[in-house]
């Protein structure tokens, strides 16, 4: 037997026993019913509870603490951590920038996912009507109109509106998938050439939304948002070519 394949026998066992310490302590969380902020066991006591290795639980936790399940406060201890997204928005950036040199451009896949997903939840903001955070969205979209004016609309208050869009349906997990789709778009974008874009035409692009949602009219929403998305496949498309 080659060194090269007893060394990934070893790395592939250990990898396992890493992965199999992540569910025990997952399984631990949720048999306690512990919520999101709540204290965990100590590093010692789950070494006890589990059974497990010191190695094989801090290689387990500090997998658990990247994508968000635990959170390790040095000097106070380990919590049960709130959801996070921040490792998906990694590897979406790491494998967009690589399909670039491979020929593909998963850049532009995640803005068509992130349409469907939008004008999917548009008809549920419509069902349930906008009465919630209408004062909100009026005054981001005066900010906004405002900001055209100036010649330019901030990414921090095109984004504002896209939150406060969907906040009348009270799905939190809503506002941080499309913030991970938001975060991955415009670390990218520092990749693409410089993009003039008409700050006009982004103002009334998300005025013709906001419109047709304060009317009711599914069939204005939907082009609305299809407009809306047309415009930000131009900027990549004219980023890429350096147009």
């Amino acid at each position: 037997m080659t060194v090269g394949r007893t060394r990934g026998r070893a790395t592939s066992s250990r990898n396992s026993r890493t992965e199999e310490v992540q569910q025990r302590v997952k399984q631990l969380i949720l048999e306690r019913g512990l919520a999101v902020g709540d204290p965990m066991p100590t590093e010692f006591e789950l070494v006890e509870e589990l059974d497990v290795s010191r190695n094989s639980l801090r290689e387990a936790l500090k997998a658990l603490q990247a994508v968000g399940i635990v959170e390790i406060r040095h000097g106070f201890g380990m919590y049960v951590g709130s959801m996070s997204l921040g490792a998906l928005v990694d590897e979406l950036t790491f494998h967009a920038r690589i399909s670039k040199r491979q020929g593909r451009d998963d850049l532009a896949h995640l803005v068509d996912i992130r349409e469907i997903l939008e004008r999917g939840l548009i008809d549920q903001v419509i069902d349930r009507g906008l009465n919630s955070g209408t004062s909100e969205l009026d005054e981001v979209m005066r900010r906004m109109e405002a900001e055209a004016s100036a010649g330019q609309v901030t990414p921090e208050t095109d984004r504002l509106f896209h939150e406060l869009l969907y906040r009348p349906l009270a799905n939190p997990i809503v506002n941080q998938l499309l913030g991970a789709f938001w975060d991955v778009y415009r670390t990218l974008q520092h990749d693409l050439a410089p993009v003039v874009q008409e700050a006009d035409d982004v103002a009334q692009r998300h005025r013709d939304i906001y419109d047709a949602l304060r009317a009711g009219d599914r069939t204005a929403a939907a082009a609305a948002m299809a407009a809306h998305f047309r415009g930000i496949r131009d900027r990549l498309e004219s980023g890429a070519t350096g147009n």
